[in-house]
């Protein structure tokens, strides 16, 4: 854990795993569990052995230059040297940890990811008014319709992203965006890269083919 009186007042990261223990110890302490790494005045925090690595980079590139940087990255056979503002790849939580009033609708959102959604279809299965259900969204999940449903798509093309090779137009269509662009869009915001780079990162199937065609505007 933390010395506490070094980080009290200021911005920290910790592994996601441990941020909210981190938090409830020293109250003091602004603890943000999205970041790999955090820089607060002359203090450095990151979240992990991996995001140590990454940190220590950012340190090198600081003192020597972003080329030494790279160089180093390169000898340790790194796929990607990752900003601070990166955010972890955290496991969202699947309906079934939901409160339990909304858990069957969020299992039957979950079951039809690759439909369209918009709030009055999700409000007639809820049998609620999209008000009430945007009112119920809000207070039991923090977030509205729009948003859960967004991560929930997210989550499911990192899955695919990790176990299949599935073109990335072919994830988008499987998870419900529109388009490899839109999906680009939401996963940036949510995991902090693009899906290319996560696949690179994190896939386990033993080659990833070509992307195939990109759509205009996608990387």
């Amino acid at each position: 854990m933390a010395d506490a009186g070094l980080l009290d007042g200021r911005k920290a990261t910790t592994h996601w795993y441990m941020a909210q223990r981190l938090a409830d110890r020293y109250p003091a302490v602004q603890v943000d569990p999205n970041p790999i790494w955090v820089k607060d005045g002359n203090v450095y925090t990151s979240a992990g052995v991996s995001s140590g690595i990454d940190l220590a980079l950012a340190l090198v590139g600081e003192d020597l230059g972003n080329e030494t940087a790279l160089k180093i990255a390169r000898n340790l056979v790194l796929l990607l040297r990752r900003p601070g503002g990166q955010a972890q790849f955290i496991e969202h939580a699947p309906p079934s940890e939901a409160p339990g009033a909304m858990t069957p609708l969020l299992t039957w959102m979950e079951q039809n990811l690759s439909r369209e959604l918009p709030l009055p279809v999700i409000a007639r299965r809820a049998a609620m008014s999209t008000r009430t259900l945007s009112r119920r969204f809000r207070e039991q999940l923090g977030a509205t319709p729009a948003a859960w449903l967004a991560h929930a798509r997210v989550r499911r093309a990192q899955r695919l992203l990790e176990t299949t090779d599935l073109a990335i137009e072919q994830v988008a269509a499987e998870v419900g965006f529109g388009s490899a662009a839109v999906m680009r869009e939401h996963f940036g915001i949510v995991v902090g890269t693009n899906p290319v780079s996560y696949r690179r990162a994190f896939s386990r199937v033993s080659r990833v083919p070509n992307e195939g065609p990109k759509l205009k505007g996608a990387r």
